[in-house]
């Protein structure tokens, strides 16, 4: 792939969901709850067919699932520690599944994953970039 052309396109959502920090020395050990930001990129060529890298909807249709699935819920038990670290490699694991089968309909070919992001606050955020 040519790197020049390669384009990193990305979607944003967000939740409320509660979590604690087992074996935290501080305020964070005590259940919680916060706004959570996460956005999820995607890099890759401009398809000559469509003028995208990816088309938004594909992107939006993996994070309404992590939506749907965190929005509203204690994030213990579904993310092992649930710092903001851990759910972005939890959320990386859950696109590699969700992804791969679908890459040819979802017109994701050449494509791979740039970065997620998740925000805990409007000013502490965690990025995990491949």
């Amino acid at each position: 792939m040519d790197m020049k052309n390669e384009i990193t396109v990305s979607k944003k959502v967000s939740f409320d969901a509660a979590h604690y920090l087992p074996g935290y020395d501080g305020k964070c050990a005590n259940l919680h709850g916060h706004h959570w930001v996460v956005e999820l990129g995607v890099k890759g060529p401009v398809n000559p067919e469509t003028g995208m890298v990816v088309d938004f909807v594909a992107l939006k249709g993996f994070l309404d699932n992590i939506v749907e699935e965190f929005d509203h819920t204690l994030l213990n038990g579904r993310v092992e520690n649930p710092t903001a670290e851990n759910i972005c490699l939890y959320i990386r694991d859950r696109a590699l599944d969700y992804y791969s089968g679908l890459g040819h309909i979802l017109r994701l070919e050449g494509c791979g994953l740039s970065f997620i992001r998740v925000w805990e606050t409007e000013d502490s955020m965690a990025e995990l970039r491949s």
